[in-house]
């Protein structure tokens, strides 16, 4: 057991420095940070897949859900087949690897889920609000238009609290010639990162798991990424540690490629015989069968 924890904690640590070093190298126009100004070089006309602010002061790239949204909102409301390539390449490679690995706010919420222990689950309706919010991403700036046919990218203007984080709080706050600008939108987005902030503390990644939309896209993509989380049905004892571990409250024994994982792999790392691996294969047929064997295998 103590050999299991050890094994988990390393493991850990590297997930934790590799999301560390996601965050910092997205993120290194350090000028910005000092000036409040947004750089505006080469690398911004690429995208990171995964959110991050484009008006973050240190954000180096831009945002597939921002750069989406910009496009389909100006006339003639084109859709980026670059960044619809780029996520749907990371997709099916990988599934939600990007959420769990380098998303930084995704590590913003995980750091306040370590001020406190006991987690509450999420009711499985708001789960799928998500999916609901990535339609909407995809057609609120094509139909609601004002009168000279221009939207507004609407997630990133009225929900995201990633951009409030990353661009608002510093760029409205820290400049002196914004802030009175500032208005009821800014205050409604507070609001909104407010309740993630706190919701962050009692449930594991809340934002991730309700109206994220690219969270929701890769989600899509899990159950048939080319890198799959398989279960041995030969060594899988049915002990249950690895839906016990799960932070996504996934039941890892009967569905390992859950929509809602996030490639964590801290079922994978507490698994006592080593029945949880990764696949760039189908699972042969044994694998994949009725999971009530495992009632059997005790």
């Amino acid at each position: 057991m103590e050999v299991n924890r050890v094994r988990e904690d390393n493991f850990m640590d590297i997930r934790r420095i590799v999301q560390w070093i996601s965050a910092i190298i997205s993120n290194a126009y350090y000028k910005g940070y000092t000036t409040l100004s947004i750089y505006q070089g080469p690398a911004k006309k690429a995208c990171v897949p995964f959110l991050n602010c484009y008006s973050c002061p240190g954000a180096l790239g831009s945002c597939p859900i921002g750069a989406m949204q910009s496009l389909l909102a100006s006339l003639p409301h084109q859709f980026s087949f670059y960044v619809a390539g780029l996520l749907t390449a990371t997709g099916a490679a990988v599934g939600r690897f990007a959420c769990g690995w380098l998303c930084p706010f995704g590590l913003f919420q995980e750091l306040l889920a370590k001020l406190n222990h006991k987690k509450y689950a999420i009711p499985a309706a708001l789960k799928k609000l998500k999916y609901i919010i990535l339609v909407l991403t995809l057609l609120l700036p094509v139909i609601w238009v004002n009168e000279a046919g221009l939207a507004s990218p609407y997630f990133c203007k009225f929900l995201c609290p990633a951009g409030t984080l990353e661009a608002g709080l510093p760029l409205g706050l820290g400049n002196p010639e914004l802030s009175p600008l500032l208005g009821k939108i800014f205050t409604w987005k507070v609001i909104l990162l407010i309740i993630f902030i706190v919701a962050s503390i009692f449930t594991f990644r809340p934002f991730c798991r309700t109206i994220c939309p690219l969270g929701a896209f890769y989600a899509l993509f899990n159950p048939i990424s080319m890198v799959r989380l398989e279960t041995n049905s030969t060594s899988c004892i049915a002990c249950g540690k690895c839906s016990q571990a799960c932070p996504m409250d996934i039941d890892v024994e009967s569905k390992p490629n859950d929509p809602e994982c996030i490639r964590c792999l801290k079922c994978k790392n507490v698994c006592p015989t080593g029945a949880l691996y990764f696949s760039t294969k189908p699972a042969p047929k044994n694998i994949l069968e009725d999971n009530t064997l495992g009632d059997n295998r005790q």
